[in-house]
């Protein structure tokens, strides 16, 4: 049984310190719990069973390659399909139970997550590289979605609302929300939990039943999701975990008519493609979160050390493996330079290394095909432009073991060079200097994306222009925390425009439940 102390310091994407000696020590003792956890065998989970797939495979630590998460079942597409079965047949049975006990259970789901954050928050280090902070933000977000996804629920009585009448006393009407069926959950590697217990989440409070696939690369936290799913009393064929590769789960998963809807979270390429082809008879909800290019837009007017520290965060955090980090940054040419003298500063001194130890901010990129965008981008930016720090592989202390990286600051590249366009998922970001704060607005929308953006000035002016005509989903100003990333469920809607979302609405906000719904008008005559 995991260890079930409540955490005293609830740790979010913000977190700019973490100098309590008590969350450190139970960390530790979750880490240490974590370990014991490693190197296990992880089966299927269809209505209600564990089961063995064709094979398993094996994934092993990009901190280190010796260490073995786990093996884990390759499903196939007959097991996906019966969990497609199995999953309709609940639907009806987890409808009518009622929202009010959905949430009831779900809400216990999010306590069971919450109490082990140190275990998983442990495991999630180990099995994508997050440092503590990072992991252990990680595990509260996804209790903290189930927790605010069910807020929102019940502020609007489970959306439904009475109409207006004609006059005719003996007519009522009135608009509800109601289920699709059965909905499929795909997640990525860089969130395993949040963007797991976010989808299924809000899927299953709404009355739908799931079929979750986690990403490959990194699937034990999803396993662990559903274990604190299935102990909150989430009955048999409710929630269904079948892990194994996208060509054979994830291509079932798009393919099955017995699919209501489905959620994806990945790259552009692969989520366009589902959009298109999802639907077939008739449209059915296809929510795909597709990441960003995400721009600073840093003013002559601002305040140099915060932008800096900001952009660093943003562009760097976990290895700029966020869909949010800020990979291009615009600054007026009076000030870039004393802005790049402030960004190789903060960078020279970020500490590298194994994550699992408290003095390393930043720890590996996933894995070698994380290494070679990398590498390739770093060998671009030193033929065309030029790279102001970092670039390099490292191989010292251990790191030759996993996949360590220099985070990486270039510039001095035309505008409309690859690397201010393509979206690499690694510590990288390319700084141009502007002549004026438009030509940086114009600059900043020119792009595929609109997830995140942020701007630095203290001029309030500026900051109104910025906030009326930026094409991006989620913006921050003046943000130290973080020039584009950071967003906490309640706290920060957070959703693309353009490329970046399908939908309009936003995860983390108040309208994210009602994506997995679809209105239903009562018109009753006594």
């Amino acid at each position: 049984m995991a260890t079930e102390t409540q955490p005293r310091l609830k740790i979010t994407y913000a977190t700019l310190r973490a100098d309590n000696e008590q969350l450190h020590r139970e960390y530790e003792a979750g880490l240490a719990e974590a370990k014991t956890l490693l190197d296990g065998h992880h089966r299927n989970w269809v209505d209600g069973t564990e089961r063995d797939g064709q094979g398993e495979f094996t994934v092993r630590s990009p901190i280190d390659r010796d260490i073995v998460l786990g093996h884990f079942a390759t499903g196939t597409r007959q097991d996906v399909k019966d969990a497609i079965a199995a999953a309709r047949r609940a639907q009806p049975a987890w409808f009518a139970l009622g929202w009010e006990k959905r949430l009831e259970i779900l809400k216990r789901a999010a306590e069971l997550i919450s109490r082990r954050q140190m275990v998983y928050g442990g495991l999630m280090a180990i099995e994508v590289g997050k440092n503590r902070l990072e992991a252990l933000g990680e595990v509260e977000e996804a209790a903290d979605l189930i927790r605010y996804y069910s807020k929102t629920a019940e502020d609007n009585r489970f959306y439904e609302h009475p109409m207006d009448s004609l006059g005719d006393a003996a007519v009522h009407t009135r608009s509800i929300l109601r289920p699709h069926g059965v909905f499929a959950v795909i997640s990525p590697f860089n969130f395993p939990m949040a963007l797991a217990a976010g989808p299924s989440g809000a899927a299953l409070m709404a009355g739908n039943t799931v079929v979750f696939k986690p990403s490959s690369a990194a699937p034990i936290s999803g396993v662990k999701l559903v274990e604190a799913y299935r102990e909150a009393g989430i009955p048999d064929g409710v929630i269904n975990l079948v892990m194994g590769p996208g060509e054979t789960v994830g291509a079932e998963l798009r393919e099955n008519p017995g699919i209501d809807g489905i959620v994806f979270t990945g790259s552009y390429a692969v989520g366009m493609d589902l959009f298109r082809t999802f639907s077939k008879d008739f449209p059915k909800p296809t929510i795909v979160e597709m990441g960003g290019k995400n721009p600073a837009v840093v003013s002559r007017k601002a305040d140099l050390e915060e932008a800096a520290e900001g952009i660093l965060r943003s562009a760097f955090g976990f290895g700029g493996q966020k869909c949010s980090a800020n990979s291009r940054v615009y600054v007026e040419k009076p000030v870039h330079d004393e802005l790049i003298r402030l960004l190789v500063e903060k960078t020279e001194a970020i500490t590298i290394g194994d994550p699992l130890l408290r003095e390393n901010w930043l720890g590996p990129i996933v894995d070698q095909r994380a290494v070679d965008r990398h590498q390739q981008a770093v060998g671009e930016a030193r033929r065309d432009g030029r790279v102001f720090v970092g670039g390099e592989r490292l191989s010292d202390r251990g790191m030759d073991r996993g996949f360590y990286v220099e985070p990486t600051v270039v510039g001095d590249l035309p505008a409309d060079h690859r690397l201010f366009r393509d979206e690499l998922f690694a510590p990288f970001t390319a700084v141009h200097a502007v002549d004026s704060f438009d030509e940086a607005i114009r600059l900043a929308n020119d792009s595929v994306y609109g997830l995140t953006a942020g701007v630095y000035s203290e001029d309030t002016s500026e900051v109104q222009k910025f906030l009326d005509t930026v094409e991006a989903g989620v913006l921050y100003v003046n943000r130290r925390a973080g020039a584009t990333t950071g967003a906490w469920p309640g706290v920060q809607a957070f959703g693309g425009w353009k490329g970046s979302g399908s939908t309009g609405k936003a995860g983390l906000s108040m309208y994210y439940v009602a994506q997995f719904l679809r209105e239903q008008s009562h018109t009753v005559v006594d």
